[in-house]
């Protein structure tokens, strides 16, 4: 095999490893962010009561909108135009420009989603047409494994301080403190700090059992087919 095929095969398991673990936290944000994820976390045992009056029901309904809002083409008046049984509107001006963040932040993130994805199934056709399968799924593995190395700092900084790390997490992505709002705000009704811990630790748990999925499995059948390829 000449020198440059031997550098693209590499480049490929070089690209699968980086592009894994983006891909699948990512999806497991988008596992989180569904109707059904929503009903189980505010329907959890010890799930605090929201103490200005929203019930679960209400709760959810308010929340499933929200999370529409995110992932739909509508404006900022699909959430601007909602009012609660009072008349009052839903979210208040201030609430309202940190939707827009989010949505232009989750957006984004669904685009690259898609990319990542196009881009891993490209390589594993080229893999597959050039005979490169064991490149292809030692890049997978060893995604795998960077992911699970990724998830246990991201715990480990959850178990030290949890506000740290979400403090941190905003300033990164939004600016100044246009996070930040009253306990009596409807954005802090629906999603309560809890919500956020769970969110952490289901993406920690969902992110880890799937990088030693592929870490292990994968790792486990390339190394066989290469002892039966030094064999013959």
């Amino acid at each position: 095999m000449s020198s440059f095929a031997r550098g693209l095969r590499l480049g490929l398991a070089l690209a699968v490893t980086i592009i894994t673990p983006v891909a699948l936290i990512i999806t497991s944000i988008r596992v989180i962010f569904t109707d059904a994820a929503l009903q189980f976390e505010y329907r959890a045992p010890g799930f605090p009561p929201d103490p200005y009056g929203f019930t679960v029901e209400d709760r959810i309904h308010w929340a499933k909108l929200s999370k529409d809002y995110l992932f739909n083409n509508a404006d900022i008046s699909f959430l601007e135009n909602q009012r609660l049984p009072d008349g009052s509107p839903l979210y208040n001006p201030r609430e309202l420009s940190h939707m827009v963040d989010v949505k232009n932040l989750f957006q984004v993130m669904v685009r690259v989603w898609w990319v990542l994805l196009g881009v891993l199934a490209v390589l594993g056709l080229i893999a597959w047409r050039q005979k490169w399968g064991a490149d292809y799924r030692r890049g997978l593995s060893r995604g795998g494994w960077l992911t699970v190395g990724l998830v246990i700092a991201v715990l480990l900084g959850v178990a030290a301080s949890f506000n740290w790390l979400f403090t941190e997490f905003h300033r990164i992505f939004f600016e100044g403190d246009t996070w930040i709002f009253r306990y009596s705000d409807t954005l802090i009704r629906l999603f309560p700090i809890r919500l956020w811990q769970d969110v952490f630790i289901f993406a920690g748990l969902f992110n880890l059992a799937a990088g030693v999925a592929l870490g292990y499995f994968l790792r486990e059948r390339s190394g066989r087919k290469a002892a039966v390829r030094q064999l013959r």
